[in-house]
């Protein structure tokens, strides 16, 4: 049976800069989709208007695909585009992508803005092909330059993880609040996100970080031989 009522859309919900850039990045995306593909879906104001490049394709060509998304944002946009959705644990993404906040010349990573990086890189890490869609803003000489490094850890491990980061290098450890919330922000896994700022970032940090006790994941994507840049 389905519901008797209108599906719940959602707009992305600021300005989005460089959105001419963006879409332009997002129909390129949209002609790698091939009927029957099964595609991870990214989250970020790109990959939103990514999705709707391809729902644009697939009621143009009566295309089939099924899409697993990484948060519920672009799963509601799913919905509301009428694109059907899985879990990874139901299907593997013939490929996958997804935006980035920075990328440098080595085409390491920072993402995490949006708090999904966990099932981003669960995406990425089942694909044998990542598009990572990156306007101009997105590329920097040094990795760190404009954003901290998000890491999303269980709440109770919060203290603990503050003090191991700062064991590693790391010189800010900010607890991530606001966006119109009172206290932290709980990610879609329910846990916290420290954002934390190194004055050096290594081939070994995403690893390092990760064997931490207590952290889910970083928003580190480091030596990843599957990922291909998008730009203009």
């Amino acid at each position: 049976m389905n519901w008797n009522i209108e599906k719940t859309y959602t707009e992305w919900n600021s300005n989005i800069i460089n959105k001419e850039e963006k879409i332009k990045i997002g129909k390129q995306i949209a002609q790698k989709v091939n009927d029957g593909d099964v595609i991870g879906f990214g989250s970020g104001s790109t990959s939103f208007l990514a999705v709707k490049e391809i729902a644009e394709r697939i009621k143009k060509e009566k295309l089939k695909i099924t899409a697993i998304p990484t948060s519920y944002e672009i799963k509601l946009l799913c919905n509301s585009l009428e694109i059907p959705i899985a879990t990874l644990l139901e299907k593997k993404p013939d490929w996958s992508f997804d935006g980035t906040d920075e990328v440098d010349e080595n085409n390491w990573l920072i993402k995490g803005r949006g708090a999904a990086m966990f099932k981003e890189k669960l995406n990425i890490v089942n694909s044998k092909k990542v598009y990572i869609l990156a306007d101009k803003s997105k590329f920097v000489k040094k990795l760190g330059e404009k954003f901290k490094i998000p890491v999303e850890c269980y709440p109770e491990t919060l203290n603990y993880v503050k003090e191991e980061l700062y064991k590693l290098g790391a010189t800010e450890c900010n607890l991530r609040t606001g966006q119109g919330k009172d206290g932290p922000i709980i990610t879609e896994n329910n846990n916290f996100i420290i954002d934390v700022k190194f004055s050096n970032i290594d081939i070994n940090l995403e690893e390092q970080i990760k064997k931490i006790t207590g952290v889910v994941e970083s928003g580190l994507f480091i030596g990843y031989k599957n990922i291909e840049i998008i730009k203009l």
